[in-house]
């Protein structure tokens, strides 16, 4: 009885830190809408929890809005119930909406290879299944060759041919739902946010000073 009670315990913690642990739809106020201008782009990556994903590319000057979904599967309407099966062949993703004139696409793939592990099959820590894959879209053959150029030089000086990264043509990107966009910057007190996604975005800010936004 201690054994069961202690594996509901962890099975427990572990919920509660794992982007899969929310689902109070109420939480946090409605996002405001966002209009994209007349020369912005959309680059779509995934890479571990959208929640993290979404507020590192956010603090990427050039970036005008990031707004978390699913892609990368056939399943059609995917919700955030049927992504936590990890049978649905989505991925939580994020689609980027930047300026060109301030931040390219290649500078982009620096940011989604540098804020997380291209190493780690189906999964970043503390959340794994195929849900949470390592993925970068292309919507054109210019993007592809930029992010498989990443990808050859990253392997080469870097991850010694490790990378497990998919290199996927985008075909659909579902917008998710409504309480997970800017889920990190309106519930800062969540758990998951204070032990794993404001590090995680720390550790980017860390690692490339040069790309932030001047917040003053």
């Amino acid at each position: 009885m201690k054994i069961i009670k202690s594996l509901l315990v962890l099975s427990c913690t572990i919920l509660l830190i794992s982007c899969f642990g929310f689902s109070n739809k109420k939480q946090g106020n409605q996002q405001a809408m966002y209009t994209p201008q007349e020369d912005t782009k959309v680059a779509y990556f995934a890479s571990g929890c959208f929640w993290c994903v979404e507020a590192i590319f956010e603090s990427v000057n050039g970036v005008e809005e990031a707004v978390s979904g699913y892609a990368g599967g056939n399943t059609l309407n995917p919700t955030y119930e049927k992504i936590g099966t990890g049978r649905t062949g989505h991925a939580e993703a994020v689609a980027v909406y930047y300026n060109p004139k301030k931040v390219s696409f290649e500078t982009l793939v620096t940011v989604f290879f540098g804020s997380h592990d291209p190493t780690t099959v189906n999964g970043q820590h503390p959340d794994y299944g195929t849900q949470y894959r390592s993925i970068a879209f292309y919507k054109t053959a210019e993007e592809k060759q930029i992010i498989e150029n990443a990808i050859n030089k990253l392997n080469k000086d870097v991850y010694n041919g490790k990378i497990v990264t998919e290199v996927k043509e985008l075909k659909r990107f579902y917008k998710a739902e409504e309480y997970h966009q800017d889920f990190e910057k309106r519930n800062p007190n969540q758990s998951y946010v204070k032990a794993v996604s404001v590090p995680r975005l720390n550790r980017f800010k860390k690692k490339f000073p040069e790309l932030l936004k001047d917040t003053h």
